[in-house]
């Protein structure tokens, strides 16, 4: 029995090559019982007229599933669903389904209901026009080629042990030996590979430390702050302290004595990307040093400082092994990356390991080694250079469009970054300022969400510019101060 032409059809919201997606089409069809053995498949011309593809495409689709067992030739006659194709289970009928389960009582904790990710990004934010939504990042800033190099490279048979091996709780050694020798000294620090360890991103390595460290434990942390942050400290039982930030960041005489842990974004402040100044950083490790107390230092966009040099880290002034850095590839790279690091002492290193042995093993051995080759073959700083002349006109264009226009800067930074940290007039909310825009292909990200307090203030907001052209920001800054123009929100 032939299988109609009819059958196939390309999703235009498919990912992949067309050759990969007629793949995933024919082999879908064969997995759920829809083709079964023996049956014959449209011919590649005629299926290519069909799909609108060239032959040669469908050709080579049908070639690597008949490599894969999935189809068989037969001399010129043409492909067939093979005899040893996989077969769908038959669990013949299913009986019908009630939940009868008492969720509410049932559920020995929640993590829903709280503020997680600070605001709703739309699944969709790509295609708003005037997008500043902070975190994202620009694709035509992406060295896609050389990445695709170095995954082929670390694919390679000489790789494939290391990729295909259990490693427990070991990590890619070349990616530790790159940011021993070259990523932690551009921050002045000094780490041994036993002092490193490799995490899913910096919320994972925040995760970890907070697990490790501040379990029922009495932790200082900015106000505003990082929202997850708020919620994976409270997941541990930490009796938490706000210290409200000002202009220069966080003040260290208002670590409250008992502190036993300190969270802290010192290069970059979140939101509001205040730097903490060197004579703030001495300070407050000796308060550190006063309480006997450890610091965890999220050193996010330190490679964005296009407008001049980051400060040290905090772990480069630190003489008594008390601070914990946190350091990411998220933001400099792309955000899907999920790759990030954690550097502090031998003896916390071995118990952050040990924990993350116990939930994840280890992060995917191909993604290490393909970044330690995107790394070391040295297209990582062409990237952060050129990431770093993209961002810095952008900024240009926003600070000019937003004094044009008569907007509020409330923090923005001394050395580069990826946002700017605003304040609306007093009375205005934020939240219905973003839905307002969101009708005009405008996103913001209100800043409520970043407070502690019960009742936060409405009128901050924050305006990325990763993601959205140069060109495109003036009319995007117009629009918001149109929305914020006297009697446009009671309207």
């Amino acid at each position: 029995m032939a299988i109609p032409v009819e059958t196939f059809h390309l999703s235009p919201q498919g990912q992949g090559t067309l050759q990969a997606r007629i793949q995933q089409m024919v082999a879908e069809g064969i997995l759920s019982g829809r083709f079964r053995p023996g049956e014959k498949l449209p011919s590649t011309r005629g299926l290519a007229r069909h799909l609108g593809v060239s032959r040669i495409t469908v050709t080579l689709a049908y070639t690597e599933l008949q490599a894969n067992d999935y189809l068989s030739a037969r001399g010129r006659s043409g492909y067939y669903v093979s005899e040893n194709a996989p077969e769908p289970p038959d669990f013949g009928p299913l009986a019908p389904r009630e939940d009868r389960v008492d969720w509410d009582s049932a559920l020995a904790q929640r993590y829903t209901g709280g503020t997680v990710l600070g605001m709703d990004k739309p699944s969709d934010w790509a295609s708003f026009r005037y997008n500043f939504i902070y975190g994202q990042t620009d694709p035509q800033l992406f060295d896609h080629a050389n990445w695709r190099l170095c995954a082929t490279q670390a694919l390679g048979a000489r790789n494939f042990m290391a990729l295909t091996q259990d490693q427990f709780d070991a990590d890619d050694p070349e990616l530790v030996t790159f940011i021993a020798r070259h990523s932690l000294p551009r921050r002045g620090i000094q780490a041994a590979p036993e002092e490193i360890l490799i995490t899913m991103g910096a919320q994972n390595a925040l995760w970890i430390a907070a697990q490790v460290l501040a379990t029922r434990r009495r932790v200082a942390i900015e106000n505003p702050c990082y929202p997850p942050l708020r919620g994976i400290l409270r997941q541990t039982g930490a009796d938490l302290f706000p210290v409200t930030v000002d202009e220069a960041g966080l003040p260290p005489q208002d670590v409250p004595d008992g502190t036993q842990v300190i969270f802290t974004t010192p290069s970059h402040q979140c939101p509001s990307s205040a730097t903490l100044t060197r004579e703030r950083r001495d300070a407050l490790l000796a308060r550190a040093r006063e309480l006997d107390a450890l610091i965890v230092e999220d050193d996010y966009e330190f490679e964005l400082s296009f407008l001049r040099p980051a400060s040290p880290a905090l772990k480069s002034l630190d003489e008594d092994g008390r601070v914990i850095y946190v350091g990411s590839f998220s933001k400099s790279l792309f955000p899907g990356l999920r790759l990030g690091y954690l550097v502090g002492s031998a003896p916390f290193i071995a118990e952050a390991r040990a924990l993350r042995a116990s939930v994840l093993r280890h992060p995917p051995g191909h993604i290490q080694r393909t970044a330690a080759y995107y790394l070391s073959l040295g297209h990582y700083d062409a990237q952060v250079r050129r990431m770093g002349r993209a961002l810095g006109e952008r900024r240009r264009v926003m600070e000019d469009a937003i004094a044009h226009h008569g907007l509020e800067i409330a923090g923005k930074g001394a050395h580069g970054g990826s946002s700017i940290w605003m304040q609306a007039p007093m009375g205005v909310d934020t939240s219905q300022l973003a839905r307002q825009l969101h009708a005009q292909s405008v996103l913001i990200e209100p800043g409520a969400p970043f407070f502690w307090q019960d009742a936060p203030p409405q009128h901050f907001y924050r305006l990325g510019y990763s993601s959205i052209p140069a060109e495109r920001i003036e009319e995007g800054i117009a629009r918001i101060a149109a929305a914020l123009a006297p009697g446009a929100q009671a309207s």
